[in-house]
């Protein structure tokens, strides 16, 4: 089992998984619903063992959909409450996620991908941004995705995931991939940085010295289903205008930009740097929310650039963001592989020089 460091600045050598982990129990992560897949098992795992050491909930469901829907009660309370899972198992929980966006929960979803369609295989992949950004449930909703794409980042990023989840009110995704997962990289924890939410005027605590309260999805007039779905998208804006972030390198002078997310982001960094020891004015851009997907900016710079390239192990998913981002004011080409490693870096800059 992975070893804890809580709360000090002493850096570790540890696995994702664990990381992740770690500082999901660093932030209070009050409950942990999970059902084993790889290459997330470790996660669990590790809470099996922790969140009994510290009298918190833990419990080994019976399946990816009770795992979900146990998160939503808990959640229901204004408990930190969290499930892991990856690709074809999260598949089986875009019900419950819909759910909770109507029903205004702070789930928190750990998403370690690996490839598909179907049952795939434990490769690595970034397969899922399409079910994790354009949601696989029913109705109008948006989840928040934060993409790292290194070990430290998926700390950092676990922490942000439960700030934001109970911020907002909205069910947070950390989208990770089997190579995050099961890498080993020193990392700080540090302590929690971000401050408590009072959930006190919302969750479902007993209706003792004060009116009862309920949380439902449920709308039967057509007037009121629309004045709520105004609110959530109102929401959704402010999430975009206060929480977008993004990470670029060498944009001001660049004729080409790459794009990126996630830890094929670390080989297409490298491979914007060769481009430019061969003399070729190249940028980096990574995209470190998904939703919000940093569209402005990328507009902002598709103004003075000659090309984007996105990097993605897919078939071609964030291309499509980036497109419409862009909206036709320059070309936006893809180099791709469909699931394992992610291109190297020479390979990045071989597909570019005949571009």
């Amino acid at each position: 089992m992975g070893t804890v460091c809580c709360g000090t600045n002493k850096k570790v050598l540890t696995k994702g998984n664990y990381a992740i982990a770690n500082a999901a129990v660093i932030a209070g992560c009050d409950c942990y619903f999970g059902y084993p897949i790889t290459p997330q098992s470790e996660i669990g795992e590790f809470m099996s063992g922790k969140m009994q050491e510290l009298k918190r909930a833990y419990v080994s469901a019976e399946s990816e959909l009770a795992a979900i829907n146990m998160v939503l009660g808990a959640c229901s309370t204004g408990a930190k409450a969290m499930t892991s899972s990856s690709s074809c198992a999260v598949a089986l929980m875009q019900e419950a996620l819909s759910y909770a966006t109507a029903d205004e929960l702070p789930v928190v979803l750990v998403s370690v991908m690996r490839g598909g369609p179907g049952l795939g295989n434990i490769y690595p992949s970034q397969g899922d941004y399409f079910q994790s950004t354009k949601g696989g449930g029913n109705g109008d909703y948006k989840l928040i995705v934060l993409a790292p794409s290194t070990v430290q980042e998926s700390v950092d990023l676990t922490y942000k995931a439960f700030y934001l989840a109970h911020k907002y009110k909205n069910p947070t995704v950390l989208l990770a991939d089997g190579l995050l997962g099961q890498m080993m990289e020193p990392v700080e924890f540090g302590e929690y940085p971000y401050p408590e939410i009072n959930n006190s005027d919302w969750a479902l605590t007993g209706a003792k010295n004060r009116d009862g309260r309920v949380i439902r999805s449920y709308a039967p007039l057509a007037d009121r289903q629309c004045e709520f779905l105004n609110k959530l998208y109102a929401k959704y804006k402010a999430i975009e205008e206060n929480e977008t972030e993004w990470e670029e390198i060498n944009t001001e002078d660049a004729d080409i930009i790459l794009v990126s997310f996630g830890s094929t982001s670390r080989n297409v960094k490298t491979a914007m740097k060769k481009l430019r020891d061969k003399g070729i004015k190249a940028g980096f851009f990574r995209p470190i929310t998904l939703f919000p997907f940093p569209s402005k900016r990328l507009a902002e710079l598709s103004k003075k650039v000659k090309k984007f390239v996105t990097v993605e192990v897919n078939m071609g998913q964030m291309v499509n963001d980036v497109k419409l981002a862009v909206n036709g004011a320059c070309p936006v080409e893809l180099i791709n592989k469909g699931v394992g490693a992610p291109p190297s870096a020479d390979e990045i800059v071989s597909r570019i020089e005949v571009l």
